[in-house]
Parts: C-alpha cells; structure tokens; sequence
C-alpha cells in the first residue's frame, strides 16, 4: 500500500484542490445568480438556493472524509468517499439538462471545470483501485501456497 501513498497522496492533493476551487466558484454563483441559470419547473429560485449551498456542503464533506481516510490507509472507503465527491463536479453539468446557462463566459466555463474534476477524480479512484486490487490478488496468491 505504500504505492498508494507514495504516488497517489501529492495527485490526491492537486485533484482536490482543483475541484474544491472549480466547484467554490460555480457553486457560489449558483447561489448568488440563480436567476441567470435556467430553472427546474416548480423550484422557485430560493429553494434552488438552498438546495444548491446544502449540496455543495455535502459534497465537500465526503471529499474531505475521502481525503482524510485515503490518508489512514482506508483506501476502499476513501475511493468510496471521492466517487461521491465527484458527482459535485458531475451536478454542474446538469445545467443542460434545463437548458443553456446564459452566464458570463467565465462562470460557463466553470460547469466545465467542474466536469473536468469529476473526471479526474474518476481516473485517479481507477488508478487506486486497480493497484489495490494488484496487491489483494498477489497477496491472496501468496497464502494459497
């Protein structure tokens, strides 16, 4: 597991960072401009608000536990952890399924950093777990012996 920890801990870091301050961005302007964001019909845009801050709290929250139990060496839970996290990323997109923000370009392009994020996580919860998986098979053929 050392692997793990030498080479994923510093890309851990950067991804997290990255998401944290894509979704930091795009997330605050939901709230601030919800308005500018095409709406989900029957959710007024203070709901949307709301729904909108307690979400970007709870992802951040399992991208954290994600964090600090990658951290302990739970890496299965950890990579359980950062695939919910990624879906903060994944959320944004979501705006297209309403229709076309009509937003700076700016704040547009944050849906896409979001995005990117999520994808990066993905690639980096694969990598994981396809080392640990290496390490648990060769560990089990070792005892079969």
């Amino acid at each position: 597991m050392d692997v793990l920890r030498e080479k994923g801990l510093g890309p851990l870091r950067l991804i997290l960072a990255f998401t944290l301050a894509s979704t930091v961005l795009h997330y605050t302007h939901n709230v601030v401009r919800a308005a500018d964001y095409p709406q989900v019909p029957g959710i007024s845009v203070p709901v949307t608000q709301v729904v909108v801050a307690i979400s970007w709290v709870v992802f951040t929250a399992f991208g954290v536990l994600g964090y600090r139990a990658y951290g302990q060496g739970r890496y299965w839970r950890s990579l359980a952890f950062l695939l919910v996290y990624s879906l903060s990323g994944l959320a944004s997109a979501g705006h297209f399924l309403v229709g076309v923000p009509q937003v700076p370009a700016f704040w547009f392009a944050t849906i896409f950093t979001d995005t990117f994020a999520a994808f990066a996580l993905w690639v980096f919860v694969c990598w994981a777990a396809m080392r640990l998986n290496r390490v648990s098979v060769a560990g089990q053929m070792s005892t079969q012996h």
